[in-house]
């Protein structure tokens, strides 16, 4: 899915909303049983419940690893099952010298099918540009994350004086267009988006921290939003677990829709 497609969808759907597909077994309603097939069938009805209210899901690698060979199969047939309406993002945060990050491309677009892969871009170019060699594709770099440890790293001062988010942010953009290039910028920084969006203009930033981590959406469309959206906000918890019955897709929904209009009043008001 191309950038101008995307932005097709938000449009269509008045939404920027990515729900995150982050299945915690021991979490699950109980009704849905245990082991791999619970956790597809979870995935099934968060998707069913919230597929008109957004225009991204963002299955976490990690909690399909964790359950061994089967979950991946859960995470395949879990793109499979979004299938082509929606960006598909692997948040993977792969990054490694080049043959290997060749690899992760490989399994996560050729493999996987997924649209978009989160990378970790601290080895630097040649890490990077392995994953920019596939068509319409997205590589999603970490800038400024959404964690408590952001602050150990990112914000370090460089050479010229910008912290080093900043500086990652302008050197990556000399290696791909916003057509291929996105950032991950927390939405637990919103005095931070102004400056994001100075730095990196053109580019969509996929936004974590809203929901389950307190981030404020509203002062993340005010100063991040640009004419073409240039947004996509991530909740995982927040949506997913807003219910732990058996009407937790309903639950799901309610919380997605909640979202999605305040999404709805933000690209009326910010949206060239």
């Amino acid at each position: 899915m191309n950038r101008k497609a995307l932005f097709q969808l938000i449009k269509e759907r008045k939404s920027f909303l990515c729900v995150g597909l982050d299945p915690d077994p021991a979490r699950l309603p109980k009704h849905l049983g245990e082991g791999p097939a619970a956790v597809y069938r979870f995935n099934q009805q968060i998707v069913d419940a919230t597929r008109d209210l957004c225009v991204a899901y963002k299955p976490n690698t990690a909690f399909y690893e964790a359950m061994g060979p089967q979950g991946w199969e859960v995470l395949h047939a879990t793109l499979e099952y979004i299938g082509d309406d929606h960006l598909k993002i692997a948040d993977a945060k792969r990054g490694d010298i080049g043959n290997t990050s060749k690899m992760y491309a490989r399994t996560f677009f050729e493999t996987l099918h997924a649209d978009a892969v989160t990378v970790a871009p601290y080895m630097g170019e040649d890490s990077v540009k392995p994953f920019l060699d596939f068509p319409e594709k997205w590589v999603i770099l970490l800038a400024l994350t959404s964690n408590m440890g952001s602050q150990d790293f990112q914000f370090t001062p460089q050479e010229d004086g910008q912290p080093l988010y900043a500086k990652l942010m302008t050197k990556a953009q000399e290696w791909a267009s916003p057509d291929e290039l996105m950032f991950v910028c927390g939405a637990t920084h919103p005095e931070k988006f102004r400056e994001l969006r100075q730095l990196a203009p053109d580019s969509f930033f996929l936004v974590p921290g809203i929901g389950a981590q307190g981030g404020d959406l509203a002062a993340v469309a005010r100063h991040g939003m640009n004419d073409h959206c240039g947004l996509l906000v991530n909740s995982s918890r927040g949506i997913i677990y807003a219910g732990n019955g058996e009407d937790f897709a309903a639950a799901a929904r309610k919380s997605a829709q909640e979202l999605q209009q305040q999404m709805v009043t933000a690209l009326a008001t910010y949206l060239p």
